[in-house]
């Protein structure tokens, strides 16, 4: 339910900030502007630039040190850990889509990785050749069913979004069952799975966003171009496994 705050809070601010976002009048600029798909492109900029602040006062410094001090063999046992919390609700977003060999895939490597891997800090699946652990949301399935992403959205806190990505994160935080079943024990264990997620992604991109904003002339413009590849590459076939 505090996700679902959370959300309605950057969706409020979306709204709030809409008033900001000025379509261009020169037919040429406006052409562009229409071409990329963001018609809020000042509002997106400046929650952009919004987020990059927050990320360069906390985000980034934390998994800075996370990574420089935590030992690497305990940073992939966490990630493993994460991962397979994940696993259940992948499944059912396999099944939704149309993938039972994947949703098998998946099933199987919750089940073994749950007791031979402790808990799922050890992938033995994926380390014993089986298969390896793939990502899959609500939003992807949603695209596989036909719905339009709609115009490019950034969301205060969250980055990089559309309403059909928005859509599938609201379904996925009233209804994941990693977080259903650790609600039911304590909601302060949601928040603290909820900030290691977010401390392991931040970490997983770290080298490679240092990366893109190095060599970006719009930094903007290169995360908006990263995000929708990704997101037509795993609405367009069976999500990459890694």
């Amino acid at each position: 339910m505090r996700r679902l705050h959370l959300l309605a809070l950057a969706l409020t601010a979306m709204v709030t900030l809409a008033g900001c976002a000025k379509v261009p009048t020169d037919p040429d600029e406006r052409a562009d502007f229409e071409a990329m798909n963001d018609p809020l492109e000042p509002m997106n900029r400046q929650i952009f630039d919004f987020n990059m602040v927050l990320d360069r006062a906390i985000m980034k410094p934390v998994a800075t040190f996370y990574v420089d001090n935590v030992p690497e063999d305990a940073r992939k046992s966490a990630h493993d850990f994460l991962n397979n919390l994940r696993d259940p609700w992948i499944f059912a977003n396999d099944v939704l889509q149309g993938h039972p060999h994947q949703a098998a895939d998946t099933l199987g490597r919750f089940m073994v990785n749950s007791v031979w891997g402790l808990g799922g800090l050890f992938d033995v699946v994926a380390s014993s050749g089986g298969p390896k652990y793939h990502d899959n949301d609500m939003g992807t399935t949603f695209a596989v069913w036909g719905l339009p992403d709609g115009p490019y959205l950034m969301l205060p806190f969250y980055g990089p979004s559309s309403p059909r990505d928005v859509a599938g994160k609201a379904a996925a935080w009233a209804a994941e069952p990693s977080d259903i079943v650790i609600g039911s024990y304590s909601t302060i264990a949601v928040d603290a799975h909820t900030a290691s997620d977010m401390l392991d992604s931040r970490a997983q991109v770290l080298d490679s966003m240092n990366d893109v904003e190095r060599n970006s002339i719009d930094f903007y413009a290169a995360v908006r171009s990263l995000y929708r590849q990704q997101r037509a590459a795993q609405a367009g076939q069976k999500p990459a496994e890694y």
